[in-house]
């Protein structure tokens, strides 16, 4: 693997390492509802993309003069799957429908052998499933049963999986749109989430520390943690990431129990197990190679 994919590839983790700490900040917000929170954190990582632009001395309008289709792949990958994850939530119970949402790291493990210069190996779709089977010890630890009468959920939950690794693949295809461009489709995605939240939600002001979970989550988890990821799927190892994206409810989970707020249990020791030596095993090449091995070859723009 070349030292600029590895370089790539580990930013990309990054986002997954922030990731980990949504669960945290979620609970830290208080009663503010999923929709107002959405629109809150996506607007904190707008303004500080926006401040950055001016301190730099950069038009901002520029910045967001990119191509249309990286537009439309941007909010689609943002708002869209937020969106659909809430359609979900509302729609089925969560156990189910966060279940079939966490299908999309081995969905980008697999949508990325349709890259050129991608091969797809045994290893990756093994740690893959691997992970999965980790994340559903975690997600389902206390029973989860399909009933069809949350057909309408299901699909929602669906969608997410599909919109979010559509975007992880496709992304590849505007390496040459910078990562600050993320910033404009967090600016829409937080006026999106608004509109639903007025039309669907009772909004609730935020209390004290409520505030700075706030602040949290727009500067890690919903916000930072998505410039990281442009990073990682532009130019890193997708069937990489994807495998090591299961790290992020385990993560969460253990952030919990070192907080207090969660149980250890032998479901989140085997999953440990399971999730770590899946993302081992599919990111042997990464792990093995020297920075200029002679089987590498450029990653596929």
């Amino acid at each position: 693997m070349r030292q600029e994919t590895r370089r790539a590839t580990l930013v990309g983790i990054g986002a997954v390492l922030l990731w980990a700490l949504l669960a945290l900040f979620t609970a830290g917000s208080g009663s503010v509802p999923p929709l107002q929170l959405t629109a809150m954190s996506f607007a904190v990582a707008f303004l500080i993309a926006l401040a950055v632009w001016i301190r730099r001395g950069q038009n901002p309008l520029r910045r967001l003069r990119q191509p249309p289709w990286a537009w439309i792949l941007g909010v689609t990958g943002l708002f869209g799957y937020h969106a659909m994850y809430f359609v979900a939530l509302r729609n089925a119970p969560v156990v189910e429908a966060s279940l079939i949402a966490y299908l999309w790291p081995l969905l980008i493990v697999l949508f990325s052998a349709l890259l050129p210069g991608q091969r797809l190996k045994p290893m990756h779709v093994v740690g893959a499933v691997l992970g999965f089977a980790g994340a559903s010890l975690i997600v389902a630890r206390h029973g989860a049963q399909f009933d069809p009468a949350f057909a309408t959920g299901y699909l929602a939950a669906i969608a997410c999986a599909l919109i979010w690794s559509g975007y992880s693949v496709l992304n590849r295809r505007f390496a040459h749109v910078p990562t600050d461009a993320v910033g404009g489709f967090c600016g829409v995605t937080a006026i999106g989430a608004l509109i639903l939240h007025l039309a669907t939600e009772q909004t609730v002001t935020p209390d004290g520390l409520e505030w700075l979970a706030i602040l949290g989550l727009g500067l890690g988890p919903v916000g930072g943690a998505f410039f990281l990821w442009d990073i990682g799927t532009k130019h890193g190892d997708l069937r990489v990431l994807g495998a090591a994206a299961y790290l992020a409810p385990l993560l969460s989970t253990l952030v919990l129990v070192a907080a207090g707020a969660a149980a250890a249990t032998w479901q989140v020791g085997l999953a440990c197990l399971l999730i770590t030596g899946g993302a081992v095993l599919a990111s042997l090449d990464m792990l093995r190679r020297g920075p200029h091995d002679p089987d590498d070859k450029p990653a596929a723009d």
